[in-house]
């Protein structure tokens, strides 16, 4: 009877065990398929297909159950996609609405799926053009469709990508067209956002793109200009750090020829006897800006408190993650914490875009480029 009994318990086990297997599979196996749905929406081209799998995506989360949600990981998938909480997406205004009348100031920005740096950086700076000129209406496009799809699928936002807001413009009439990128300078995003808007010179009377945020780029890395200056005093100013202590201002880097603009800056910051700044990129390029190269440059200057800073119009992804996460040994807190160089490294989580003289610059580019359409 022991030995029957032992048996009926070892069965017992064998066939808890091999439910709970069977019900990890299909927990796994359900996280896949949102992964997959997940991953068909992580893409730069909109088609007439984006809008369905997008509410197939956000159908497909909301039906996991929280242990499923856990272990969504895909090709670009991963939990945070919809799980992340950054701020309240009703506070933004995606400014899509029709009746634009004959003039439009359209704010073109690359985006952010960041909803406190979206509404507080880019809109930031929409709403100031729009105090600036009550009489035109202005709206907004983002370049990356990635990150469109991804406030749309997870927060039920829409906004407009390029094309998208000047069909919008067609339609509703749009005679003169203020095109003001928010980039930061004249790189393969403000060039394709040029390309782009030839195709619709036949289509609306006149468009003209105002500056981006640091003006014309220059021959090499001594050229400055006032657009600079005005945002190097900028920053420093609102990043308020004490002299003895190293201030990074970590931008995103390009491999474009513009790319000298970051060096242009790390001149306008030592002319302006800014001594304690420091100018690095993410992707480090120009090559002198990338992260272990400030690291050795701050080391030798003998700074031993830091404060990061991003060097762009918006606090998202870069400022988050790649500057700020201490978990990711890759991100610049953990680099410059691992160099063992330095008390103390600190981060500041916010974007240019949030800065009244930066919007104040925005709203001179925009100035000149509407004195031009007349």
């Amino acid at each position: 009877m022991k030995k029957i009994a032992s048996l009926l318990i070892a069965l017992s086990l064998f066939v808890a065990m091999g439910a709970f297997a069977l019900a990890e599979d299909a927990d796994q196996a359900a996280a896949d398929a949102v992964a997959e749905l997940i991953d068909a929406i992580y893409v730069q081209e909109w088609t007439e297909q984006t809008d369905a799998q997008i509410e197939a995506a956000k159908a497909g989360w909301d039906a996991l159950t929280d242990e499923q949600k856990e272990l969504v990981e895909g090709e670009e998938a991963d939990p945070d996609y919809f799980g992340r909480d950054t701020g309240d997406a009703s506070l933004d205004d995606p400014l899509n609405a029709d009746d634009i009348g004959e003039n439009e100031l359209l704010v073109v920005s690359f985006g952010t799926s960041f909803n406190d740096s979206r509404a507080e950086d880019i809109g930031g700076i929409e709403r100031a053009l729009q105090a600036a000129y009550p009489d035109w209406s202005v709206r907004r496009a983002f370049t990356a469709q990635i990150i469109i799809n991804h406030v749309q699928a997870r927060d039920g936002e829409k906004i407009d990508n390029v094309a998208q807001a000047l069909d919008r413009a067609v339609t509703n009439g749009v005679r003169k067209l203020v095109v003001q990128p928010t980039h930061l300078m004249h790189g393969a995003e403000y060039d394709e956002l040029v390309s782009t808007l030839a195709a619709y010179e036949d289509k609306i009377k006149v468009i003209c793109v105002a500056e981006p945020l640091l003006g014309q780029v220059g021959a090499d890395a001594a050229a400055i200009n006032a657009d600079k200056e005005a945002v190097a005093r900028a920053v420093v100013a609102e990043a308020g750090v004490p002299e003895d202590v190293a201030l990074v201002l970590m931008g995103h880097g390009t491999s474009h020829t513009a790319k000298v603009t970051y060096s242009q800056m790390q001149a306008q910051m030592e002319q302006l006897g800014y001594q304690n700044v420091f100018i690095g990129t993410v992707e480090g390029e120009p090559e002198d800006t990338e992260c272990s190269a400030v690291i050795e440059k701050v080391r030798e200057a003998g700074f031993t408190k830091v404060v990061l800073r991003p060097l762009m119009v918006v606090a998202g992804d870069h400022a988050n993650n790649d500057m700020a996460d201490p978990e990711d040994e890759e991100s610049w807190l953990s680099q410059f914490t691992a160099s063992g160089a330095f008390e103390s490294v600190e981060c500041q989580i916010e974007g240019l875009g949030r800065i009244a003289d930066v919007q104040a610059l925005y709203v001179a580019h925009a100035a000149d480029a509407i004195a031009a359409v007349g």
